[in-house]
């Protein structure tokens, strides 16, 4: 058996920081008229390496298999995202002083969710999209868009094309890149002398503290702290001198990167984040040793919620097919006996079954037609905007819940 090795330092793997156990890819949905059809389960065990402390999971999963023409994530169908991504776009525009003589390129840009507010401003853009159904999306944007993953090789080839980057984005992609040492050495590459790269990604510590286990998935291979990501970025030779704590994802760090030569100063926010994590103990192996009792309590207090409800006689349905609800279901073992249905705005997962669980997914209109008791928000991120949004349940005494950090009624 190969032993498994740190996809950063490249030490042994011998820890673990939680064992979801075995999982299908968790957007791989089921078309509902081809209920019987086989699915691959794969490990969810996450490890941490002991000397430079990345959290990761193996490749166990090609990440072919994961972004391809049956990708069915799309980032439009999210109201508080397009804003933002409009916020973003506004901001970098003014802080970077970008114009029509600049290019701006989107690692993993998704279906045009933010370039199109660059496109609108007339400034010249390139997605970088490895499933080239989403890319589709993003091109009917105005947005032109490669088929690839990213890494080394493309950087080689767009600078080759005289093709180099005044602006870098690379928003939720470095939890999905299982050789980061290949896509930061790409970055430093396809990057301008003077130059600048902004990535986003949640927040580690964040996961830990706030118990967001149903964030792990075969999809996200690494799940960075600052220390981590601050440590792979300058042995690659990028500075990180500014950083910003934002709301999104539960929680999630804007990096803001340069050149290690064109570094002229560094914020006070950076200093600020790297001393609280050291304080808090992020630099060594104590705060990921008790992560998994976490875990399963959390598991045991849901089921037993789900048992009293439908014991009651008490309907249950569940909204948004997202990756994390089906991390969180498939881990607790459950099924349609207890969640009757899921809905999901985006027609590209409705009329499918969720994988693993097999549970049904049809659009919101379902809520109003079965009037269940219970809703389950899956994606608790967006709890608020969601739970306005179903508010008509309160009309027949529905309410609202959300099972991560903990099983929490949503109040009105």
């Amino acid at each position: 058996m190969n032993p498994l090795i740190c996809r950063f330092c490249a030490s042994s793997l011998t820890q673990t920081f939680v064992d979801l156990g075995v999982s299908p890819v968790a957007n791989a949905m089921i078309p509902a008229d081809n209920p019987n059809v086989a699915e691959l389960f794969y490990p969810l065990h996450v490890y941490i390496c002991k000397k430079c402390l990345l959290v990761q999971i193996p490749n166990t999963v090609d990440r072919s298999a994961i972004f391809n023409d049956k990708y069915t994530y799309f980032s439009s169908y999210s109201k508080s995202w397009l804003k933002h991504a409009n916020n973003y776009v506004e901001m970098a525009t003014r802080r970077f002083l970008l114009d029509r003589s600049n290019l701006v390129i989107e690692l993993a840009s998704n279906d045009g969710y933010l370039l199109q507010y660059f496109v609108k401003k007339h400034i010249p853009v390139l997605g970088i999209e490895p499933s080239a159904n989403v890319a589709a999306e993003a091109e009917k944007k105005g947005v032109p868009t490669r088929v690839e993953f990213f890494g080394l090789n493309t950087a080689e080839k767009l600078v080759k094309e005289g093709k180099r980057a005044n602006l870098i984005i690379a928003n939720n992609v470095l939890a999905h890149v299982p050789d980061v040492n290949d896509f930061v050495s790409g970055i430093r590459l396809l990057l301008k002398p003077d130059g600048a790269v902004t990535a986003e990604f949640p927040h580690l510590v964040n996961l830990i503290e706030k118990n967001q286990f149903d964030t792990i998935y075969h999809e996200h291979y690494s799940y960075y702290t600052f220390t981590t990501i601050e440590k792979i970025f300058k042995y690659h030779g990028i500075a990180i001198f500014d950083v910003e704590e934002l709301p999104t994802h539960g929680g999630s760090l804007r990096i803001y990167g340069k050149h290690q030569k064109a570094l002229s100063s560094v914020s006070s926010t950076v200093k600020n984040l790297r001393r609280r994590e050291q304080k808090a103990g992020y630099q060594t192996l104590i705060p990921y040793n008790s992560y998994h009792e976490k875990v399963a309590a959390t598991k045991l207090d849901f089921l037993a919620f789900l048992i009293k409800a439908k014991r009651a006689k008490k309907s249950i349905a569940g909204y948004g097919a997202a990756a994390k609800g089906n991390t969180f279901l498939n881990y607790c073992g459950i099924r349609s006996d207890f969640i009757d249905y899921v809905v999901d705005d985006s027609p590209h997962k409705q009329n499918h079954l969720l994988p693993g669980t097999r549970i049904p997914v049809y659009s919101s209109a379902k809520i109003r037609e079965t009037k269940p008791d219970y809703v389950l928000i899956f994606p608790w991120n967006l709890k608020k905007e969601i739970s306005n949004k179903l508010g008509f349940i309160r009309k027949w005494g529905g309410v609202c819940f959300v099972a991560i950090p903990k099983v929490e009624i949503i109040k009105s």
